[in-house]
């Protein structure tokens, strides 16, 4: 209503303004008119009376002509006030005419103007006449008034249009795409919850369109966590049923190591190997199974001690346990007086399955390599970066690294080993990334932050 409004107040005022010129152009015609009767006579003279009638129908003091060039003063009474103003309807422009309609409806005074204009039919040069202000006055606020009725009436019908419009085509197709929203959100895993776009509106169909899509994914996302999330339970319970049985062939693999026959003799290494790799892939694969890992217990501990922990737990501190000797070596490059704030089991575990990865790779090429593990801090964290010098992982190992089960590096691996590590530095708020991996070698970074919770910074 109020823009239906402003426009209407747009095209009050030249109505306004229309309306005072032909208001006082009927004025001139009817003193024209009345001009015309005393011409008509045979010595133009008309008796008082008639005069005065004239005058009165015409509603104007005095009516002077301008015929041949002479002007006569054709009817006349007497003035009760002096002219206060002269208006030239033949050279008025519209904002002239504005102005003046807006002068007569601000002033409440009843003036004698003079109004001069062309008489109709070329009957003559000009016209003039003089007249009151008050009737015109009273009738320009009288036709004001029928235009604003017209108006309001004119914006409250375009508005309950507007409203009935704005209701079909925007309100209920919003409050359709919110229930549909309402009902999927309790059940996302029903497709028949999906949304059917259905509205008319470009824009809102496009809106529907894209909430469908999303709910589509969605759901079909649900259903495949769900699934998987039955199979991890299957392949959990196999897993557990699968290393005892390995456990227990493992104890008899180990027997066969001390049989004097040479064939057995030689063949039974590999077969421990293989059966303590299949008992370390059913380990980790009970471990990732879990619904989430413990929290962290943060501690403050010196980090050269731990990674010579880890690097000797690894069989990388003596003689190398599980390596050809000299093959694999560990370089420690941690100061000594750097102490970090985590949890100590769960970083030696982050250690060890990087450090064990380092370890393979190298081992894959057969070539002499070296593991570094290096520490240091700044204002914010503190860093632990695990480089080797193997071949670098390859391109598809690179796009899901800490994706279980789809990160393995080498041939026969699961990836849960980065997974998992990925998982524990997230847990102490900090990161774990690969920083470098090219055909000199892999090197990853573990960023864990000093600020702990309530904004406070741990400066160990």
């Amino acid at each position: 209503m109020a823009f239906v409004m402003l426009a209407e107040v747009l095209i009050f005022v030249p109505s306004v303004a229309r309306f005072r010129a032909d208001y006082l152009l009927l004025r001139l015609e009817k003193a024209q008119i009345a001009s015309l009767a005393l011409l008509a006579t045979d010595d133009a003279k008309v008796s008082a009376s008639l005069e005065t009638e004239l005058l009165k129908n015409a509603e104007v003091f005095n009516v002077v002509l301008r015929r041949d060039e002479v002007r006569q003063l054709a009817l006349s009474s007497p003035i009760p006030q002096p002219i206060s103003a002269t208006y030239d309807l033949r050279q008025a422009g519209p904002w002239e005419l504005i102005r003046d309609a807006a002068q007569v409806l601000v002033d409440r005074e009843n003036r004698v103007i003079r109004v001069i204009g062309n008489p109709v039919q070329d009957a003559g040069l000009l016209i003039e006449i003089t007249m009151e202000t008050g009737p015109l006055r009273k009738a320009m606020a009288e036709y004001g008034l029928r235009i604003l009725f017209l108006s309001a009436l004119i914006s409250a019908v375009t508005a309950f249009l507007l409203f009935l419009a704005v209701q079909r085509l925007l309100v209920a197709p919003i409050r359709r795409v919110v229930r549909h929203m309402s009902a999927y959100a309790e059940a996302p895993e029903d497709a028949r919850r999906v949304i059917t776009p259905s509205a008319g509106v470009v824009e809102l169909r496009v809106a529907e369109e894209a909430l469908a899509q999303m709910q589509t994914q969605l759901t079909g996302a649900l259903r495949q966590k769900e699934r998987l999330a039955q199979l991890g339970g299957a392949v959990a319970k196999i897993s557990h049923d699968l290393r005892n049985i390995l456990t227990t062939a493992q104890l008899f693999a180990d027997r066969l190591e001390i049989s004097a026959d040479p064939a057995v003799a030689r063949a039974a290494p590999k077969l421990v190997g293989s059966i303590s790799r299949a008992v370390s892939l059913c380990e980790s694969t009970l471990a990732f199974g879990k619904a989430e890992e413990p929290p962290p217990q943060l501690k403050r501990l010196p980090l050269r001690v731990l990674a010579e922990e880890v690097v000797e737990g690894e069989g990388l501190g003596g003689e190398g346990l599980g390596a050809e000797p000299g093959l694999v070596s560990c370089v420690i490059d941690v100061p000594a007086g750097l102490v970090i704030r985590a949890d100590g089991e769960q970083l030696h575990r982050v250690l060890g399955n990087l450090l064990r990865n380092a370890r393979q790779a190298i081992e894959a090429v057969g070539q002499p390599g070296t593991i570094e593990i290096a520490g240091g801090e700044d204002e914010s964290e503190w860093w632990i970066r695990v480089g080797d010098t193997g071949p670098g992982l390859p391109p598809k190992a690179r796009e899901h690294l800490f994706s279980a089960f789809q990160g393995g590096a080498r041939k026969g691996g699961t990836g849960l080993g980065l997974a998992i590590a990925s998982e524990l530095v997230r847990g102490h708020g900090g990161r774990l990334e690969l920083a470098r991996s090219d055909a000199e070698g892999t090197e990853f970074m573990i960023h864990l932050p000093k600020r702990v919770l309530g904004g406070e910074s741990d400066q160990a």
